[in-house]
């Protein structure tokens, strides 16, 4: 009795698999070509706060230096990965750490897709998503999905949304001190601020635009700015 139920409960959940992988492929595909108008924690900001600010703006009016400063302080290799940052997933275990070594392209699954939370069945899910998206979407798509869909201070999301709000800019116009200011408050945007930074994160937004001009002189953003 024992070895039938096993087997049925071994295909029930290979079944779930097949099926979550087919839906986060139709789901991917779907954003492939669509813009998000919204997404999960956006709306349940909007709910608790009763307004959020939000504006799409298309890869072309975002500046350069936007782009590298984002990848300077989440992601140095993310265009060096499949969506796995795998160098510095060592580096954080040797360190002892808990968590740090998430990539551009997990905190896009996670914004677009899935839930905020640090548990197990979303970081489960999140595994699958991730190289189906790397798979899926271009480099410059899921840099373009992060920078409008990621939130910049409470209840302000995107990079246009935070130029405007920030500094009384656009996307296109950002300045590179302006640029690591608002890659520096990522991804605690409710703990930092890029209108009142503390001196913590004054280093952090100098380190970024320094990493920033690093990467653009090494050619990491390659696969983002041609």
């Amino acid at each position: 009795m024992i070895m039938p139920f096993v087997r049925i409960l071994g295909i029930f959940v290979v079944l779930i698999f097949i099926g979550l992988l087919f839906l986060s492929i139709l789901g991917v595909i779907f954003y492939k070509f669509n813009d998000p108008k919204t997404t999960r924690y956006m709306a349940s900001e909007e709910d608790r706060l009763g307004k959020i600010k939000f504006e799409w703006v298309d890869f072309g009016e975002i500046k350069p230096v936007v782009f590298r400063s984002v990848i300077a302080a989440e992601d140095a290799n993310f265009c060096l990965h499949w969506g796995f940052d795998l160098e510095e997933i060592r580096r954080v275990l040797r360190n002892g750490r808990s968590g740090g070594a998430s990539t551009i392209t997990q905190q896009v699954v996670k914004n677009l897709f899935l839930w905020h939370g640090r548990d197990w069945l979303r970081k489960g899910v999140e595994a699958l998503y991730t190289p189906v998206v790397e798979l899926i979407w271009t480099k410059r798509r899921i840099s373009e999905i992060y920078l409008n869909i990621a939130e910049f201070d409470e209840g302000v999301f995107g990079i246009q949304a935070a130029a405007k709000h920030h500094f009384g800019t656009t996307s296109k116009n950002l300045t590179p001190k302006e640029a690591a200011a608002l890659a520096a408050v990522l991804p605690s945007p409710k703990l930092r601020s890029a209108i009142n930074p503390s001196s913590q994160l004054l280093k952090r937004a100098a380190s970024i635009r320094d990493g920033a001009a690093t990467i653009r002189k090494d050619g990491r953003d390659r696969c983002v700015v041609f």
